[in-house]
């Protein structure tokens, strides 16, 4: 048995595949199936789990460009940035960061040049954000 704990291990499954079954969880990870479903319904409570997903591969996508967005935002204008952001329905995800960007968004859409346009009319458009660089994702390596 592993010295991580069981909510470790349970989400170490889950990690690898969202798709898992409790039976399949509870044997991957040394529990049972009721303590599986203990685990999850208190880490979904608690927003340790905030959803489930699955893992695209972009050069697999016949006709969609995913690009991962770096968006710059005067600080002041952080706060109200962010919301206008979050609410736009083409950013898939909205990270802070302490890379080189204040923020990086992922955009799917159908080509690069439907992500320019989102880029252009809507991110730039917000109040606060300075520059955006984006980055297309090519092939999922891991």
């Amino acid at each position: 048995m592993s010295v991580d704990s069981t909510e470790d291990r349970i989400l170490s499954v889950l990690e690898e595949d969202a798709q898992a079954s409790y039976a399949a969880i509870a044997d991957r990870a040394g529990v049972s199936k009721p303590t599986v479903r203990k685990y999850i319904d208190k880490l979904e409570t608690d927003g340790v789990i905030t959803g489930y997903s699955a893992d695209i591969d972009p050069k697999k996508l016949s006709g969609r460009s995913i690009a991962l967005v770096g968006i710059e935002v005067e600080s002041g204008r952080y706060v109200e940035a962010v919301r206008a952001i979050e609410a736009l329905e083409e950013i898939e995800s909205l990270y802070s960061s302490s890379g080189d960007h204040m923020l990086m968004a992922e955009i799917r859409a159908p080509d690069g040049d439907a992500v320019g346009r989102v880029i252009s009319d809507k991110i730039l458009s917000v109040e606060g954000v300075t520059a955006a660089h984006p980055s297309f994702l090519q092939e999922r390596l891991k």
